[in-house]
Formats: C-alpha cells, sequence, structure tokens
C-alpha cells in the first residue's frame, strides 16, 4: 500500500471549486455524489449532461446557442456542440472574478525586466493588435506563427488571433531552423511574428539568422513582424514590421469573430523526433470547455491564483497555462534557463510572484531532489498550495522529497495526457488523497481505461492506456488530411473506436493510476513486462547517476533479446566493472534478475526532446542500423549531438559480429 502524505481538509467541498460545482449540481440538476468516483462514473457515462453541465456552470459566452451537446458518440468523428459559435479569446479575455486593474499577467525572464499587465491591459493590447492583424489582412482562418518565447507579446497574440478567427501556431526560439519548417511548411503561415534572440541565463543566443532562413522557407508569408527581444534597440530585418507598429494606437473596439464550436483554434505538433510532426489542430470549444474544467476543477484555481508552468512555447502546457485567466487566475510567464544561476532559481521566482500553483516537470523535481535542494529553505513556499508534475513519470521517491523539502501543506497533483488533447486526462482532485507514486485520479468525463492484451479493461493490471469515449479536446484533426487517415492511424488504427495513447498504465482499485512509460519502448523479458519509468527510478536513484536510458534489442528467433543501459555519470566519474555491478545488483533486487542489463555503456548525454523526453525509440532504431538522420529529426532534439555516441556503437556491433570474409 502506498504512503498517504497528503490528506484533503475536513472542509474540502466548502473551500474548493470542485465543491462550489457539486453544490450548483444538486441544486440545478438535482444530483448527489457521495465520492470523487461516483462524480467521475456519471461524467463519463451520461456525457451529454456531464459536458453541457460544464457550459452551464461556467456560463459560456456564446454568440448562437448549440442545438444539442453531442451528435454522435462514435470515434473518430464525434460532433460536439453543434450550432453553437463562440469565440476562445472571449471567454478568456472576460477573466471572471478580476477587476480591471488587478495583475492579469506577471511576465519575469532573463532577457529584460519582469513586467505585469492588468486585466485592462492585457484586453488593451489585445484589441491594438488585432487591430494590427486585420490591417495586415488577417482574417478567419489565416495561420500566424509566432518565433518567439514565453513573454506576454506571444500571448496577445494568440488572443488577437483567435479573436479575428485566425489560426496561431507556435515553435520555441530555440527550435532549429529544420524543426520550424517542418511544422509551419505545412500550415503555410500568412504571418510571422519572430523574436531577435533571447538570454538563456547569461548567455545571448542570436536568432535572427534563424529567422531569415524560416522567411525564406515559407513562401506562403505576406508579412513578418519583429519583436526586438534580445537587443531593444536593433533594427528590424528587411521588409519587416516592426512589434510597436502592429500594436500601434488604434480607435477600433476589440470585437470577437463569432465561430463554430470546432472551428479550428491553433496547430500544435507531435515531437517530430522520427518523421515530419503530425500537425494536430485544435478547436475553440474543446479546448475552452476542457481548460475551464481542469483548471477550476481539478487544480482548484480561481480568481484569488495566480498561475505559474514553467513551459516553453513549444510545449502543450504553455497553451494550457494561458487558459488561466479564463478561469479568473493570474498568469506568471517565465522565460529562460530553469537552472540559472542554480536550481533554486524557479522556487524564488513562485515565492517573488505570490503564485499559488507551481507547475514543473518530473525531470526537474528529480534534479533538484538529486542535487539536494531544499526549497524550503531558499524560497518561502508558504503561498503555493499546489504543484503540479508532468511532462514524465513521478517516482515515489520524488513524491516523498517534495512533501519533506518543498512543503507537507501543499497538495502534488502528478498528471499525465497529452498534445493530442492539450490537457492532462489523468490527475489530481482536491476531493482525493496524495499517495506516494500515483496519480491520484481519471480527470472528470475522461474515460480512461487499462486494456489488457486480450481486450478487455483491467484493473490492478498493467495494461495499453486507452480512451473510450470521446472528449471535446481530442483534435478537430490534423491539418491538410482531408479524409481523416492520418488520424485514425495515429489513434483509432489498433483499436478501432477506441483511442489508444501509446502509454502503459496500472488503474488501481480506488482509481489511482500510476503510467510506466510509452508501451513503444517496453522492456519484455522472459514474459515479464515492465515499463521504463521503473527503470529509471532505480539506476537514477544512485547517487553517482545523473541520467540513463535503456532500450531492448528484441530477439528475430524468439529468444529474450539484448537489454543495454547507457548512464550519464556525475562528472569526474569513470564507467568501471564495480560501477556495473552496483547497478546490476540495484536492478536485480529492485526489480528482477531478468531486467539486468547485458550491457552497461557510458555515454557523455541521453538524447531528449525540446520538451525534456528521452528518446528510447530512435536509440532502438539507431542501434538496429538505422542512420542516425533517419532514426530522428536532430532539430527535434534539446542535444542531437548525443546520437552519435549510439552510431558509433551500433558501428562497432555490427563490425564484431559480422562473417570473417573468406580468404
Amino acid at each position: 500500500m502506498a504512503d498517504v502524505l497528503w490528506t484533503p481538509p475536513a472542509d474540502v467541498r466548502e473551500r474548493s471549486r470542485i465543491g462550489d460545482y457539486l453544490r450548483w449540481l444538486a441544486e440545478h440538476r438535482g444530483l448527489e455524489f457521495a465520492d470523487y468516483d461516483a462524480l467521475w462514473q456519471w461524467s463519463v457515462t451520461d456525457l451529454e449532461a456531464f459536458w453541457r453541465s460544464i457550459w452551464d456552470y461556467f456560463d459560456v459566452v456564446a454568440h448562437t446557442p448549440p442545438t444539442a451537446t453531442l451528435t454522435d458518440r462514435a470515434m473518430p468523428g464525434t460532433r460536439w456542440f453543434p450550432g453553437a459559435t463562440l469565440n476562445y479569446a472571449e471567454n478568456v479575455l472576460r477573466m471572471p472574478g478580476l477587476g480591471d486593474d488587478d495583475p492579469a499577467v506577471i511576465a519575469h525572464g532573463q532577457t529584460r525586466a519582469p513586467e505585469t499587465l492588468t486585466a485592462a491591459e492585457l484586453r488593451e493590447r489585445v484589441r491594438r493588435v488585432a487591430a494590427g492583424l486585420r490591417r495586415l489582412g488577417v482574417g478567419p482562418g489565416d495561420r500566424v506563427a509566432a518565433y518567439a518565447p514565453n513573454i506576454p507579446e506571444t500571448y496577445v497574440l494568440l488572443l488577437a488571433t483567435a479573436s479575428l478567427g485566425a489560426i496561431f501556431s507556435s515553435c520555441a526560439p530555440e527550435f532549429g531552423t529544420r524543426s520550424v519548417t517542418d511544422r509551419w511548411q505545412q500550415i503555410e503561415p500568412t504571418v510571422l511574428v519572430a523574436v531577435d534572440g533571447y538570454r538563456y541565463g547569461d548567455k545571448p543566443v542570436d536568432r535572427r539568422a534563424e529567422v531569415a532562413a524560416i522567411r525564406a522557407a515559407l513562401p506562403s508569408l505576406r508579412h513578418t513582424v519583429a519583436i526586438a527581444y534580445l537587443d531593444p534597440d536593433g533594427p528590424a530585418p528587411d521588409g519587416a514590421l516592426p512589434w510597436a507598429e502592429l500594436a500601434a494606437a488604434t480607435d477600433e473596439p476589440l470585437t470577437f469573430t463569432p465561430v463554430a464550436f470546432d472551428h479550428p483554434l491553433y496547430v500544435l505538433y507531435s515531437s517530430g523526433t522520427t518523421g515530419l510532426p503530425k500537425p494536430i489542430v485544435h478547436g475553440h470549444g474543446g479546448i475552452l470547455l476542457e481548460h475551464l474544467k481542469m483548471l477550476a476543477l481539478h487544480h482548484d484555481l480561481g480568481p484569488s491564483d495566480r498561475f505559474l508552468w514553467f513551459t516553453t512555447t513549444g510545449w502543450m502546457m504553455w497553451n494550457f497555462l494561458v487558459s488561466g485567466p479564463a478561469v479568473g487566475a493570474a498568469i506568471v510567464l517565465f522565460d529562460g534557463n530553469p537552472g540559472h544561476p542554480d536550481l533554486g532559481a524557479l522556487w524564488r521566482l513562485a515565492a517573488d510572484t505570490g503564485t499559488t500553483y507551481f507547475g514543473t516537470s518530473a525531470p526537474f523535481l528529480l534534479a533538484c531532489r538529486k542535487a539536494g535542494l531544499v526549497p524550503r529553505e531558499v524560497a518561502d513556499m508558504s503561498a503555493v498550495r499546489g504543484l503540479g508534475s508532468t511532462g514524465a513519470p513521478l517516482p515515489a521517491e520524488g513524491f516523498t522529497w517534495v512533501y519533506e523539502n518543498v512543503s507537507d501543506r501543499l497538495q502534488l497533483q502528478s498528471l499525465s495526457g497529452g498534445t493530442d488533447v492539450c490537457t492532462g486526462f489523468v490527475g489530481g482532485v482536491p476531493l482525493l488523497p496524495v499517495y506516494a507514486g500515483e496519480i491520484a485520479c481519471r480527470a472528470l468525463g475522461a474515460k480512461v481505461e487499462a486494456r489488457s492484451a486480450g481486450g478487455s479493461a483491467v484493473i490492478g493490471q498493467l495494461g495499453e492506456l486507452v480512451i473510450t469515449e470521446p472528449m471535446p479536446s481530442m483534435p478537430v484533426g490534423f491539418w491538410n488530411d482531408p479524409d481523416g487517415a492520418r488520424y485514425r492511424e495515429a489513434y483509432f488504427e489498433v483499436y478501432p473506436g477506441v483511442w489508444r495513447h501509446g502509454d502503459w498504465i496500472t488503474v488501481n482499485e480506488r482509481g489511482g493510476c500510476v503510467i510506466t512509460g510509452r508501451s513503444d519502448a517496453t522492456l519484455n523479458r522472459g514474459g515479464v513486462r515492465l515499463g521504463t519509468a521503473e527503470f529509471y527510478s532505480v539506476v537514477e536513484g544512485l547517487d553517482e547517476v545523473v541520467d540513463s536510458v535503456v532500450v531492448h534489442l528484441e530477439d528475430d528467433e524468439g529468444g529474450a533479446g539484448e537489454l543495454l543501459l547507457f548512464v550519464v555519470l556525475a562528472e569526474g566519474l569513470e564507467l568501471d566493472d564495480e560501477m556495473r555491478r552496483k547497478i546490476c545488483r540495484e536492478l536485480r533486487t529492485a526489480l528482477s534478475p531478468r531486467h539486468v542489463p547485458d550491457e552497461i555503456h557510458q555515454v557523455r548525454a541521453v538524447p531528449r526532446t525540446l520538451s525534456a523526453k528521452k528518446l528510447e525509440v530512435p536509440v532502438k532504431k539507431i542501434l538496429t542500423g538505422t542512420p542516425v538522420d533517419s532514426a530522428a529529426a536532430k532539430g527535434a532534439l534539446a542535444n542531437p549531438e548525443s546520437l552519435t555516441a549510439f552510431a558509433a556503437l551500433a558501428q562497432r556491433r555490427a563490425t564484431a559480429d559480422s562473417p570473417v570474409p573468406p580468404r
């Protein structure tokens, strides 16, 4: 039985937003629920009643009402709220509970001084930029692309674009030219807004050459707008409009173009590590309803909150973060190196900005633990009552570290979801306790199940993560996929009519969840199937190991295959036989003898995506003979040079295995 690390206060229903929602359901719908599980069961059984209650409870601003809640439950092809017209930006900029002079955006970074926008100032900036885009000829359906970091201008641009019914897409400026053009050549933007560079820690990073290359590779562009971010006094590139001119004073009122519920809002992209990134189209209504539900009912955010999630504009958590004002929460934007000048920087930022909900990634929390950091000793954590962790599974020792070193009063919410749904479909909720190493629940409206190899839902057993009922924030589709073939192949090919997400999950008797890694990177030896997350928890629990990646090379003849472990060791350490024996001993004891690796190699770095996910599948491809350039799109990696070590090993192994040529 996992340790209980946090228990909801006795008056949680009186103090939380989900408690208020439960009272509303009783008063307006005559529905009473004894506990969270009963509420969840209703939410995934009576989809029409649940999602209509979200629409009504949050008082969604619509221009025309829907004629139904959904037309068909079959996936793919479900149509939500037919007949409704609305606008995402209008609902966000309503900022319920915030007065004109209340802070709505608090921006910090390493490139320029902090800045705070009040609710009135945010609306005013969106009004001006929307007018500027209109002057450039932008209208419904046009694509506006942002090569810009997590700063107010990017957020204002998203809202201004959405207000016009145009479609937004962002890439973080650390993305290389190829990564950006692989994404944007697919959607053909007419306007590009780009920074000249940024600071990462104390290091200036000039991106003018990349911007020039991106412009040259996008023949669809009619206009480029330049944000002088790194060098405020620098000239705009030839033919580019300075941001100040786009956002110039105007008398045009702030208006919102009514669009259909499923009208495209923005395009997000799969990581693109093993091929062209999938352009995932999300709609105005689906994103709005999902984020209202998640931010208010699960994260308990409202007008008294300040919401910080450490993210770049290239990760879906940015899109999630910036919906905060829709539930009345102010958002805290941070642009820069989270480890500069030390790992205490983000914790101090949370304290300095009065953050009440601090979101980050599991790798960041584990790095802080590894470094011996005690956040409550470097910053005042008393205002933080929610801590979110995503991006990778957080093991039990990560949970324990948070409660011992950050605060024993906050609720730690480990969550998982994805770019595909732009939310978490398993996470936390104020009504449930926190167990070490466990995601507390399946989110409302998300019919998540673990599916056995035989195709049935299982409890207490490892299975494929599937979603068996539609959610409004499932993609409208993929860009330029008119017959839906790529969309069906991505999620519905394995189980027709059922969304297969590609993770291993165990759902226990109380509804708690443990995700143990990608199902395409599973270790399976001698019939024992183990997710990679458990493996890393053991290996990286050793003081000497900084990072690791493990791959299983299957045997075509049906044998056990080979298990190869790669470790990054602490500075100054070299992998020797004694260290190998120590790692093997830990794995044998903690997991099973079958999971002792056949070989352990030292590498300088583990390949990771720009959002810090480990790349087991490309490593496996390289080790089985796929050329590096075919195995992974280097521009989608944070450290593409890390792949060369695996290519060199593959070559050595191939040479060693080759037969002796005849004389």
